[in-house]
């Protein structure tokens, strides 16, 4: 079964499921049209499967269709949206420099397909 992100407001985070267990999560504040991404963890038993990079895709593309922007307080979040240009467009351009983030290419196509690497250095937690 594919994983699926789902967005668990009352938990405040995205969650990551794997055959309908959670196999982690990006946790998040809102602040109106704001989502401040604060951590991200992976379950040990879930590594090495690319799941942290689809989660973070899911949830910030999931934050652009609610058209909210998006501060990345988490390190992994931020490595992500620095790895892929493409999402720094959600953060608000006065925000950007504050997380190392350039000014953001036109998104292109292929900006749906699956990537499964993970930004130097800033891994999700585990469990």
């Amino acid at each position: 079964m594919e994983p699926r992100v789902v967005d668990n407001r009352e938990s405040g985070r995205f969650e990551i499921l794997v055959d309908g267990e959670v196999a982690g999560f990006a946790e998040y504040k809102r602040s109106g049209s704001t989502v401040s991404f604060t951590h991200t963890v992976i379950e040990s038993s879930f590594e090495g499967r690319g799941l942290g990079s689809i989660l973070a895709r899911g949830a910030l593309d999931a934050t652009r269709n609610e058209r909210s922007s998006v501060l990345p307080f988490c390190p992994f979040i931020r490595g992500y949206i620095q790895r892929h240009p493409d999402y720094a467009d959600l953060v608000a351009a006065d925000q950007r420099t504050r997380f190392q983030l350039e000014t953001p290419h036109p998104r292109s196509r292929n900006s749906g397909s699956v990537e499964t690497d993970q930004p130097d250095g800033h891994r999700p937690g585990r469990r």
